[in-house]
């Protein structure tokens, strides 16, 4: 496996499936919705540009899935579901005033939907490169100490 792909895809060493994986980021949208819908996590401040309370339960999934040999492009995804679950509490719930179809256009606008974009590959990158540094260390250690790697 390429260098690349192995760092957009991530690496599967003992062979167990990947594909429960995928199930995290729109687990990430569902968890962080209900918590800003129950209102478990919260705002404060007028104009956000970022979410905290989305963007740290992102980063730490992402940063969980790379130590766990998950891929950049999980990462970045798994930052972009849990920023969006908070656009959608906002957009969908938030703006009641509103008609429904109006505050959907809203949530699904190109603009909205490309600066979490942006945001997602920032704060998903930088999660996973902690991740996988975080990966290597614990690797290195339990060569050290003559354990073998467990995964």
């Amino acid at each position: 496996m390429s260098l690349a792909r192995r760092v957009l895809l991530g690496s599967n060493r003992n062979g167990s499936p990947r594909r429960y994986r995928l199930l995290v980021p729109p687990l990430l949208f569902l968890a962080v919705f209900a918590a800003y819908a129950v209102e478990a996590f919260e705002v404060s401040g007028g104009v956000v540009f970022l979410a905290g309370d989305a963007a740290v339960v992102g980063v730490l999934a992402a940063a969980v899935l790379a130590y766990r040999r998950a891929g950049l492009a999980l990462a970045w995804a798994s930052v972009y579901g849990a920023l969006l679950g908070y656009n959608a509490d906002h957009y969908l719930l938030g703006l009641s005033g509103r008609p429904l179809g109006e505050r959907v256009a809203a949530l699904v606008g190109p603009d909205g939907l490309a600066f979490v974009g942006v945001e997602a590959v920032v704060l998903g990158t930088l999660a996973w490169v902690g991740g996988a540094a975080a990966a290597r260390a614990a690797e290195a250690l339990r060569s050290r100490s003559g354990e073998a790697p467990s995964e």
